[in-house]
């Protein structure tokens, strides 16, 4: 009987202690709760790219949160594509045939998640002037230049689904050239002005959408292309001088003052052809294919370079306004932040690019990711922007030559 009892004390303190050695084990390795799995990147699920082809009629769709791309049949090839301001539309400007559509993609934003208001199709609004170029939109509008009779086409959201609707076309007397415009937050527009018919543009005057001259010209300028605005300051660039060998930048105020910023000392003879607002660090960048890219502070009228070279042939905003990303033809890859002005990142994304080729691939990119059209191989590679290495390749048609990004950078959906 004692033996049984001993035996018994004996293995219940076994017991215990086994119990006691496990749970020390289970504490010496704990699980955190809060390590997420381990997932490959996705793009936003409510953004989408939007590609034209130089020898197709079609226009392509790429869904980068599925993979999904999904053709639609569009007037002709090679049109120009561009975002508008409220992101659910696409602009599609077919300018040697004088002809604007408007594509849906059927994304709605309510703030706090994207709705999917059926599906992707054709718009009913067009324009119908002559050699559509020059391209805004603002809010709810799409504002566009017809350099061969010097109107503005303008259109509102509100009329693309309306049948038969046309864009209003604006006519403050101008004569046909290479224009630019910029829309100011009161309304009223900055719109460049030629002495005469096809020549280069030499003054800006503000006028009101229906044409009439609010403010006219205060300074003369020289071969002006390019702007951009930020809602009360308009940015034009061109030649400070009538022998176009010094440039700079006009600024024109909602207010009518106008004013030049001239270009870095030793800059040469070269204007900033293509200026850029990046709305989301509140920065003007002014870029030329020869020089590079600069940034302009339109606070202390200062012009500084943000890479300074003579070999980048794409510098882009990314989708938020937060950075810039140039292109170089070596097929280095270059991320600037622009509220710093630093580079981030740099590093080679594609192969190197033929200077002389008549249409060399094309860059967008949200916060995640750059996109890159490669006309010679039919493709859009889709290229993580913390690691160039990733890349995700689309087959979208034979020679996709533009592209516009389109929709919200969000995964909240209406159900979601």
């Amino acid at each position: 009987m004692l033996n049984k009892q001993l035996f018994k004390k004996i293995l219940l303190g076994m017991i215990v202690i086994a119990s006691v050695s496990a749970c020390k084990k289970d504490k010496a390795e704990p699980v955190d709760p809060k390590t997420p799995e381990t997932t490959a990147t996705k793009e936003f699920k409510y953004l989408r790219v939007l590609v034209a082809d130089e020898l197709s009629n079609k226009i392509t769709q790429v869904d980068p949160f599925t993979g999904t791309i999904t053709s639609y049949d569009a007037k002709y090839p090679l049109a120009t594509l561009y975002g508008t301001a409220n992101k659910r539309y696409a602009t599609v400007i077919y300018q040697k045939e004088n002809l604007v559509e408007i594509f849906d993609t059927g994304l709605q934003s309510h703030q706090d998640h994207v709705d999917v208001d059926g599906s992707p199709k054709w718009a009913s609004i067009s324009a119908t002037a002559a050699k559509p170029t020059h391209y805004k939109s603002v809010k709810d509008e799409v504002l566009i230049f017809n350099d061969s009779e010097g109107t503005l086409s303008l259109g509102k959201e509100s009329d693309f689904h309306t049948v038969g609707a046309k864009f209003k076309i604006i006519n403050a007397g101008l004569l046909p050239h290479h224009g630019a415009m910029a829309n100011f937050d009161n309304g009223t527009i900055a719109v460049t002005t030629t002495a005469s018919a096809g020549a280069a543009p030499t003054k800006v005057i503000v006028i009101d959408k229906d044409g009439k001259h609010i403010h006219p010209s205060k300074l003369e300028f020289g071969n002006i292309h390019g702007n951009a605005s930020d809602g009360g300051n308009a940015v034009f660039g061109g030649f400070t001088n009538s022998t176009a060998t010094a440039g700079g930048v006009l600024v024109v105020k909602a207010t009518g003052e106008q004013r030049v910023i001239p270009n870095p000392d030793g800059f040469g003879a070269f204007r900033l052809a293509s200026i850029y607002y990046a709305d989301a660090a509140d920065k003007f960048v002014g870029f030329v294919a020869t020089k590079g890219a600069y940034l302009i502070d339109i606070k202390t009228d200062k012009i500084s370079p943000i890479y300074a070279g003579n070999d980048v042939f794409q510098c882009k905003l990314d989708y938020a306004g937060k950075n810039l990303l140039l292109l170089t033809l070596d097929g280095k890859l270059r991320i600037y932040n622009l509220s710093s002005g630093q580079l981030t990142r740099e590093g080679t994304a594609i192969s190197a690019v033929t200077s002389t080729d008549t249409y060399k691939p094309v860059i967008e990119a949200t916060a995640k990711f750059a996109y890159i059209s490669l006309p010679a191989s039919g493709e859009v590679v889709q290229i993580d922007l913390t690691d160039f290495r990733k890349i995700i390749r689309h087959k979208v048609s034979s020679r996709p030559v533009k592209l516009a990004l389109t929709g919200f950078e969000s995964n909240a959906g209406h159900n979601d």
